[in-house]
C-alpha cells in the first residue's frame, strides 16, 4: 500500500490556479488553488485495486485516465496542496480495502410463515378499499 502511494506522489503533476474562496484580496493576486493529475495507468495497479480506483474516483477520472483533484479550500497554495495530497492518498487506501463478501441469510421455516401472514393480511386490507356498493 505504501509502495502505491510513493508512486503516486512521485508521477502526481501539480498546477496552481487561481482560487476562488477565503483570501480577500490576495485571491485575485496569487493562484493558490492546486489541480492534482495522476495517471492511473502508470500506477501499475492490480487489477481489482485499479477497478475499484476507478468506481471511487468516479467523474473525477477523465477520459485520458487521470485522477483530477482540485483544493482551493485554504488560502495557501501549501494547505491545499497538502489537502489534495491526503485526498489522493485517502483513495487509493479505500481502493486497497477489500470489500467484505455479503454472507447469504436463509429464512426460517417461521419467518417464511410469518411474510406470508403479513402479505395476505396487507392485500385484504388493500381488497376492502374498494367501491362501497350502497
Amino acid at each position: 500500500m505504501g509502495a502505491i502511494l510513493d508512486r503516486a506522489n512521485a508521477i502526481a503533476e501539480e498546477s496552481f490556479i487561481a482560487a476562488s474562496g477565503p483570501g480577500g484580496q490576495n485571491v485575485n493576486k496569487v493562484a493558490t488553488a492546486v489541480q492534482l493529475r495522476v495517471n492511473i495507468y502508470a500506477l501499475a495497479l492490480p487489477p481489482r485495486i485499479f477497478h475499484r480506483l476507478k468506481d471511487i474516483a468516479g467523474n473525477r477520472l477523465n477520459q485520458a485516465g487521470e485522477i483530477v483533484l482540485d483544493a482551493r479550500n485554504h488560502r495557501t497554495q501549501e494547505a491545499n496542496r497538502r489537502e489534495a495530497r491526503a485526498r489522493l492518498a485517502e483513495m487509493i487506501e479505500a481502493a486497497c480495502r477489500e470489500p467484505k463478501k455479503r454472507a447469504k441469510t436463509r429464512v426460517n421455516r417461521v419467518g417464511k410463515a410469518k411474510r406470508l401472514q403479513s402479505k395476505k393480511a396487507h392485500g385484504q386490507k388493500k381488497a376492502l378499499r374498494g367501491k362501497v356498493d350502497l
